[in-house]
């Protein structure tokens, strides 16, 4: 191979590099990336993209009476994984005799601060609320649940841990 056979090829290697680096240029100025500004906006239908209203005030004394303690035991599955019904702590304190017990008072278990500064009793209006939306009922609560968000399966996990005597 003599040199004019690899000038050649260094050179046909410089002119696809220039190519590349052109193309690259021009579609950079064409196309621009980094535009503050919104090509075209949407309009959203009404409650779209709002957060949901909040639900109306419940009489929870009157769901938790017409609840069925039954299915109440099978959507407190997901509450078993951190809280238990004989009386013992894990995770989560015990929740034998929950309801009318007066909140963050389960012997031998350690309260966030702000649970055990937030006062009241649990009673079926308390928990409602609280198993719809812990972060909302309590702010500051390290219960990292989201919470429950069908009415009527709150009102059966009531129904079943008020059934458990409390």
């Amino acid at each position: 191979m003599n040199t004019m056979e690899i000038t050649k090829f260094v050179g046909a290697f410089c002119g696809a590099l220039l190519v590349f680096l052109l193309i690259g240029t021009v579609s950079a100025a064409i196309f621009d990336t980094h535009s503050d500004q919104v090509a075209f906006s949407i309009e959203a239908p009404a409650g779209e993209g709002e957060a949901a209203a909040p639900e109306e005030a419940v009489d929870a004394v009157a769901l938790v009476a017409a609840a069925d303690a039954a299915k109440g035991a099978t959507v407190f599955k997901k509450c078993a994984a951190c809280h238990k019904i004989d009386g013992s702590n894990a995770v989560g304190p015990h929740l034998d005799g929950v309801v009318g017990r007066a909140t963050g008072t389960v012997p031998d278990f350690k309260y966030s601060s702000a649970m055990a500064s937030h006062g009241g009793n649990w009673d079926e209006n308390a928990l409602y609320a609280f198993l719809q939306s812990p972060k909302t009922a309590v702010p500051g609560t390290a219960m990292a649940f989201a919470g429950l968000p069908k009415s009527e399966d709150r009102a059966n996990v009531i129904a079943y841990l008020k059934g458990l005597g409390g």
